[in-house]
């Protein structure tokens, strides 16, 4: 074998390689997309089930009754050229503290900003421009009366949580419970392991 034949093998060996190292990134990338959103219809981190909320007045239901928000904004971000890897994340500002579970300290700022959202929702205040855009206010009728619908019921159990929290003593602690949808699981390394191997079959055989 000459030469130019090793140098051929060697350009298709490695276009090969890149091949499989971008292939397997965005199956995995889709794969577990899909499993960590079906995790908030699980109501669990695969088969670990989410803790239940002891009672109704739970100061971490707040975070619950906008998951669909928190489940909306979680994003997967692909790199082939820097560390060959897939990041998945989340700009919700609660994301963390739900996915890890952990204390949050009421401060003074933290019960203006409730009591503004608390407003909003209720429409005795209007959005201001340089603050960050919400949900929305409850939706009323001609007369008055509060319409009937999902998004106002969303709203009103958002409302509820902000007046809570707005009241809450400065210093005073709130535990928001472990309830995980992102993150390594012995089905996450499953998934890999098997997208891994299909692929070294496709690509390599």
């Amino acid at each position: 074998m000459n030469e130019t034949q090793n140098s051929n093998i060697t350009k298709e060996l490695e276009q090969k390689v890149k091949r499989f190292i971008r292939l397997t990134l965005k199956d995995i990338s889709v794969e577990l997309g899909d499993e960590f959103d079906r995790n908030f219809e699980r109501k669990a981190f695969f088969n670990e089930k989410w803790a239940r909320r002891k009672f109704n007045d739970d100061e971490s239901r707040g975070l619950l009754a906008r998951e669909g928000t928190l489940r909306r904004s979680i994003k997967d971000e692909v790199s082939v050229t820097d560390h060959d890897s897939v990041v998945f994340t989340s700009s919700v500002p609660y994301a963390a503290i739900h996915n890890e579970g952990g204390t949050i300290t009421v401060t003074r700022k933290m019960k203006r900003y409730f009591w503004y959202r608390y407003m909003l929702i209720m429409g005795s205040k209007r959005s201001r421009p340089d603050k960050p855009k919400f949900t929305g206010k409850l939706q009323r009728k001609k007369n008055g009366e509060l319409r009937d619908n999902q998004k106002n019921r969303e709203l009103t159990e958002e409302a509820r949580f902000c007046k809570i929290m707005a009241l809450k003593k400065v210093g005073s602690k709130i535990i928001i419970p472990k309830r995980q949808f992102i993150g390594m699981h012995p089905d996450v390394e499953r998934f890999i392991r098997e997208i891994t191997d299909a692929n070294i079959k496709e690509i390599f055989n």
